[in-house]
């Protein structure tokens, strides 16, 4: 393994690799230091290749050992294009990074594994975590996986879709009478009272560092080239940050050439401290979260101040989406790809849509949407897509009525093709 310590962000003091949640000194966010000479001399495509399909191919890079035997291994999702949104938003290239492919179909499978693969190292009897949902699942699957206990801190009133699929892995669950940020304030008290892992307060430089894979895996599937843009959603700011950091270290070890992608952030309306931060040259101010996309709610974003300056730091941006146009682009999404994400999803469209408006993104550029999590988890905000045409039992019926709505069809405003008859004659 090569980390070294951990390393205040802001300070640079130095800690050891252990369960630490924050810089002892300035009470700053810690990440793992590496040994990276050692690395640019051991870590080559070639070596990568080798590896396996999954986020432990990247291990070198990563700040704990690769398990001996993997279960449920996240990573390695697909990217794939997507011509058809390409030309109905204006980009010349458009891919989907695909992490509903993922064990729970979320992203949160990567930052977990990673966590919990520290609280093995270790002997940590316990995965814990405060979630708006994704979280909860991927943590309480993955101790499922290990044979570890598993206890999740989630706001009462959250999706039951996702509270049920989180609670299907036998965890623990606390439904807690408040939005997230009191979850977060919560799971950091006891994490200084009990011998758990919580994957988000003293995993936390760990649990992040499982972001960066997917700036890896994007490089090395597009042939290690890297994407002119790269789309993702904003929560508390660490996704966001570490793909900067992961793509700035895809050449610090020279496996790609070129400047770093310009990354471009979305926060639904409702809940955009980030968004209104960068817009407002200012630092973060927590908000209260009133948002349909409440994967993102977060009002007072850990990271956010970071998000930000990486946007700054790499040419990009970050955008606050409309609330009403969260489940539109989910729609839009689905129905030009065949893709179902969830409302992160809808954000993150959103984002490279205002962006494309703002001429921050060029029609010519090669870009790269993360879809971050499952629209079966969310289905509420595309249910004005379910318009059935109530029939009879009987086939000669229905194509009567087929034809007679075929003179005035499609609907004004559909974009749904002929129907039977009228393709068939």
């Amino acid at each position: 393994m090569s980390a070294l310590s951990l390393t205040c962000r802001v300070c640079a003091t130095e800690h050891p690799l252990e369960a630490i949640g924050s810089c002892s000194r300035c009470f700053g966010p810690l990440d793992p230091a590496y040994d990276w000479e050692l690395l640019r001399r051991t870590v080559t495509r070639e070596r990568l290749a080798d590896g396996p399909a999954s986020i432990w191919r990247y291990a070198d890079v990563l700040p704990v050992a690769a398990p001996t035997e993997p279960r449920l291994s996240p990573g390695w999702t697909p990217l794939v294009p997507a011509p058809r949104l390409a030309a109905e938003v204006g980009v010349r290239e458009l891919w989907l990074k695909l992490d509903t492919a993922n064990p729970t179909h979320s992203f949160k499978d990567r930052v977990v594994a990673v966590a919990a693969r520290k609280a093995q190292e270790l002997g940590l009897g316990t995965l814990a975590c405060s979630s708006t949902g994704n979280l909860a699942a991927a943590v309480a699957a993955r101790a499922a996986a290990e044979g570890l206990d598993a206890a999740v801190f989630v706001p009462a009133d959250l999706e039951p879709e996702k509270l049920t699929a989180a609670a299907a892995y036998g965890p623990t669950v606390y439904t807690v009478d408040g939005h997230y940020d009191h979850c977060s304030r919560l799971t950091v008290e006891l994490s200084f009272e009990l011998p758990w892992g919580f994957v988000n307060v003293n995993l936390r430089s760990y649990y992040a560092e499982g972001s960066k894979t997917l700036a890896y895996e994007i490089a090395e599937q597009l042939g290690w080239r890297v994407p002119d843009v790269v789309v993702a959603p904003i929560a508390s700011g660490a996704l966001f940050h570490k793909l900067g950091q992961g793509f700035a270290e895809l050449r610090e070890l020279r496996l790609v050439d070129g400047v770093v992608p310009s990354l471009v952030g979305g926060q639904a309306a409702g809940c955009s401290p980030v968004a209104t931060a960068f817009a407002d040259g200012v630092r973060v101010i927590p908000v209260r979260p009133a948002t349909v996309a409440r994967s993102l709610a977060i009002g007072s974003p850990a990271d956010g101040d970071f998000a930000v300056a990486t946007a700054r730091e790499t040419g990009g941006s970050i955008h606050a989406v409309a609330e009403e146009a969260v489940g539109k682009n989910m729609a839009l999404l689905a129905r030009t790809t065949g893709v179902f994400g969830e409302t992160a999803t809808g954000v993150t469209l959103g984002a490279l849509r205002a962006a494309l408006a703002a001429g921050e993104v060029r029609a010519r550029d090669r870009v790269v949407l993360l879809v971050t999590g499952d629209g079966l988890k969310t289905p509420g905000p595309v249910s004005f897509t379910y318009a059935p045409v109530p029939i009879e039992p009987d086939a000669e019926t229905f194509l009567e009525d087929v034809l007679t709505l075929a003179r005035d069809w499609p609907p004004e405003g559909s974009r749904q093709g002929r129907p039977l008859r009228s393709r068939l004659s």
